[in-house]
This record gives C-alpha cells, structure tokens and sequence, in this order.
C-alpha cells in the first residue's frame, strides 16, 4: 500500500479512537471524555474506508490498463498481510491459559472460518468480538476482486452506478426490516454481518475508482480536499453522531450507516491530497502508530483486560492515568506482535513479489519476441 501521511494520520486516529471507545472495559475516562469515548465505535468505518480505497486501487489500476487481475498475487498478499498476526493472537487466546480475560469465546471454527460476525452471541461470548471487522474486509477481499474484473469486462458506466445504488439502498432497506424483527439483538443481527456494514467499504471503492478512471475529477476533489471536503466531512460527522446518540435506534441502523461513510470519505479525500490539511501535519509518531495499529487493534482488549487485572487499586481513582497505562501496554504489545509476526511476514511476502517480478523480466528477455 502507498504511505500517504495524511492517510496515516487517519489510521493512526482510527486505532486511538477505538482504543478509547473500548476503554469501557476497564471502567472509561468519566463524564469529560465520555462523547468522545461513546463514539468510539466510528473509527471502525473510518478502517473501512480506507481499505475500500486502498485495496479499491490495487485491483482497480491494472485492470484500468487492460492487464488480467492477478488473482493468485492478490490473495496472497492479504494473506501475508493478515493472517500470520491474527492466527498468533488466536494461539493466545486459544492456547495460552489466562490471556482471555473478557469473558466467553466463540468456537475456534468461527475464527478461522471468518465468521464470527454471523454466528456470534455476543451476550455470552464477548472475547476477542472485535474481530467482527476482520470478518467483514476478508468477505470483502474475497468477492470484490471478482466484481470488479466482472464490471470492467462489462465497461458500463451504468451498471458500475447501479450497483453502487443498490448495494448502499439495499443496506438501508434491509437494516430497516431487520430493525423491525430482531432489534433486542442489535449486534448480532444489524451491527456486525458484513450485509449491512458494506457502506464504508464501497465509500472507498467509489473513491478509488474516481481516482484511476476519472482523474480529472480525482484531481479536482484533491484540490479542493481543504476548502470544501474537510469541512464537509466535519458536518457530515457531526451530523452522523448526532443521528447516531441512540447506537441502536431505527435511524442510527438505516441512515447512520452511510451517512457515517459518506464523512469518512471525505476525510479520506483530505488525506489523500498531497496539499490536504492532513498531509501537511507531520505529527511525530503518527506514522509508527499508524504501521502498529493492526497489531494493536488485535491485542488491546485482552491487553486492557489483563492491565486492569495487575494494577494497583488506587489507579481506580485517577482514569485518565489508567488510560495512558493501558495505551502504552497495549501499543508495547501491538509492536511485538508486529516486529516479531507481522513484519517478518511482510518481508517474505515483498521478496517473493521481487523474486517473481524478475524471473518475469528475465524470461522476457530471452524471448525471441524481446528483440
């Protein structure tokens, strides 16, 4: 993936954001922080977002130039990507005696299988939950490459639009009858399956796709990313949160959904813009944070769990203190996963890329053709 720093920023406030929403497992940061804590759980379409606009890219830009979609190359840099990290912190909750200490959890098939999302019962099986997400971007990384190599065979315009239409109206009518049904298992049935969380996937998609088939209009959405989409994506968010004080309420499921998309996208333009506001920080520390935070997005609620469990009674009294301990234990553990597991992964992936790339060249070379 491209290390656009304005992005990086974006992800680098994404995992703090669910940090701090998940830090009402270990008692919160009072009535001060309590808005910016309860909204926590936005940062997860923020993740969204992003993935649809950077995965969006890496299929979308061959095809954009008449090459085949590299199915096997693609799979297997997700795989590199993911699966190593998240498989060592399965073995820990799994294997490791005394590292689950956030309640029951789900069987392991559901794990590996991706779909925790589906099957969950959140009441009772709260451990490690938080990999509904992950659940979603694999369905994602799984059907996505094959829609988009259908829609550019097709090369129409009209039914790239239509199925955007339908997927985003779709979720909205399709929350709204489950709303109706099942709203006492809010989670388990609207929050969490990937049919009704696809609006901050195909955000990203949808700017992707401007990005490589339309780059006038990229360009123009970069230069104006200061003037018009920041404060627009403020609105929009402020507006999402608004709609969205009751988290499970009819209007929160039906439009709090891709209202919440349509805002982070447009962060995402931000980002994006070489001249855009958020490009131009140069934060210290927003890029490592931003490198780590899968690694930490996977550990924190045990490592929270298992902080709260060795720390003395009088942190109970000071929150704030307690969060900055729980962070730093959490971002400790998130970097040896990711400098012991994730990392190492990623190197073999890249040099298995290169190795490819220039046995292709050499072959190329000795072809009679190459003359």
């Amino acid at each position: 993936m491209r290390r656009l720093p304005g992005l990086d920023f974006l992800r680098a406030s994404a995992i703090v954001w669910v940090m701090l929403f998940h830090s009402w497992l270990v008692g919160g940061l009072g009535a001060r922080f309590a808005g910016i804590q309860n909204t926590g759980w936005m940062a997860v379409d923020l993740f969204f977002v992003l993935s649809g606009y950077l995965i969006g890219g890496q299929l979308l830009r061959p095809l954009s130039r008449g090459e085949p979609l590299g199915f096997w190359s693609f799979y297997r840099r997700r795989t590199f990507r993911i699966i190593p990290a998240y498989s060592v912190v399965l073995a820990l909750y799994f294997l490791m005696p005394g590292f689950n200490r956030e309640g029951g959890l789900p069987p392991l098939w559901e794990f590996l299988t991706y779909t925790v999302n589906l099957f969950i019962d959140y009441d009772t099986q709260k451990a490690f939950s938080n990999a509904w997400s992950l659940c979603v971007e694999e369905h994602f990384y799984l059907v996505f490459p094959l829609i988009a190599w259908y829609l550019t065979r097709r090369n129409s315009r009209a039914a790239v639009a239509t199925g955007f239409a339908a997927i985003v109206l779709g979720g909205m009518l399709l929350r709204w009858g489950l709303w109706y049904h099942s709203k006492e298992h809010f989670l388990e049935v609207i929050y969490y399956p990937t049919y009704n969380r696809l609006d901050g996937l195909l955000a990203g998609v949808f700017l992707a796709t401007l990005e490589v088939y339309r780059p006038v209009t990229w360009a123009w959405l970069c230069r104006h990313a200061n003037s018009l989409f920041l404060p627009l994506g403020i609105i929009l968010l402020g507006t999402a949160i608004y709609i969205c004080q009751d988290k499970t309420g009819l209007l929160a499921a039906v439009v709090g959904y891709p209202l919440l998309a349509a805002a982070m996208a447009s962060f995402v333009i931000v980002g994006a813009s070489p001249a855009g506001f958020l490009a131009r920080l140069c934060l210290p520390g927003v890029r490592w944070i931003a490198l780590v935070s899968y690694s930490v997005y996977l550990v924190h609620k045990a490592i929270f769990k298992q902080v709260e469990a060795f720390l003395p009674a009088w942190f109970a009294d000071h929150a704030y203190l307690t969060f900055i301990v729980y962070a730093l234990a959490a971002f400790a553990a998130g970097a040896v996963l990711h400098y012991a597991v994730e990392r190492p992964f990623l190197y073999l992936r890249d040099r298995g890329r290169r190795h490819a790339s220039a046995h292709r060249s050499s072959v190329l070379a000795q072809s009679p053709t190459s003359s």
